[in-house]
């Protein structure tokens, strides 16, 4: 079986530096040389390596670039920061192809002793040569469905949990446009109106985390009322149960204005799929 992994950088391949974890490129290659000796695999990186912190659309194309020329499985490894964010956006521009990918990462570093970093590792070779279709995550012992997974602690191995939405419907486009700018707006209690009004005029989109089951201060209603007409989706902040449109007056705000009901999509299924619509179909499209 032709077996691809894409090391794009994260913990995973970190060593210590003079300002704390870096990526270290000769890491996974010497790993895979004790896991996966004589598998053939097709080790490929992306350059240079980043911490997860600084992955986006960017990368996400290079990815899907990589992804569509490979011949079989792939797995790519990855940081835990933005884990979800780009199993979100793989899942949606991958949607109906029917590949075998696998998402890995690790809370610490490979090679030091008690890390994650070797099971995780060993996890996601052994679901990619399983071939079953679908992005899925290997961590801590398990796979999840990696399109609809948030990073839930900061220190445990069993850093991710389920949250969002199955289903991903058919991109508008294969690939994101990194010109656009997209953001997430958490609201808050004593939110100033000019705040909000701050956050959302430089953004083509946004994601509104709102509360509960799809209200908001009442404070902010004319300020969202301004803009009308930007591409805007309303997800809970809540991990579970989305939102009910209508259940409550202190939401009717967020559907005057024209605010689309994300439903019970997690913050980065409703963010890449946002800009997915928002972005100009590729010629892979």
């Amino acid at each position: 079986m032709n077996l691809t992994l894409i090391e794009t950088g994260g913990t995973i391949c970190m060593a210590d530096g003079p300002e704390g974890l870096r990526p270290a490129p000769e890491k996974v290659a010497a790993a895979l040389a004790q896991i996966a000796p004589g598998q053939g695999l097709d080790h490929q990186k992306l350059e240079p390596l980043v911490d997860s912190a600084d992955v986006g659309p960017t990368v996400w194309n290079r990815l899907l670039d990589r992804i569509e020329a490979a011949q079989g499985p792939v797995i790519v490894t990855h940081g835990t920061d933005t884990m979800a964010f780009t199993g979100a956006a793989l899942d949606a521009a991958l949607a109906g192809q029917g590949r075998c990918i696998v998402l890995t990462g690790s809370m610490h570093p490979l090679g030091l002793p008690g890390s994650d970093a070797e099971g995780n590792l060993s996890l996601a070779i052994q679901t990619a040569l399983g071939g079953a279709a679908g992005l899925h995550l290997a961590f801590d012992g398990a796979c999840l469905p990696a399109g609809c997974v948030t990073k839930a602690d900061s220190q445990s191995a069993a850093a991710f949990v389920r949250a969002g939405d199955a289903g991903a419907p058919p991109p508008v486009a294969r690939r994101f446009d990194p010109a656009k700018s997209l953001g997430i707006v958490t609201l808050t209690p004593g939110l100033a109106p000019r705040a909000l009004t701050a956050m959302l005029e430089p953004l083509d989109g946004a994601v509104l985390r709102v509360f509960g089951a799809g209200t908001m201060p009442g404070a902010l209603g004319q300020t969202l009322m301004g803009f009308k007409g930007k591409p805007m989706i309303a997800v809970s902040q809540c991990a579970q149960g989305g939102l009910a449109p209508g259940a409550y007056a202190a939401g009717a705000a967020l559907w005057a204005a024209g605010v689309e009901n994300g439903g019970r999509m997690s913050a980065e299924q409703a963010l890449t799929r946002l800009w997915l619509r928002l972005s100009v179909a590729s010629p892979k499209a």
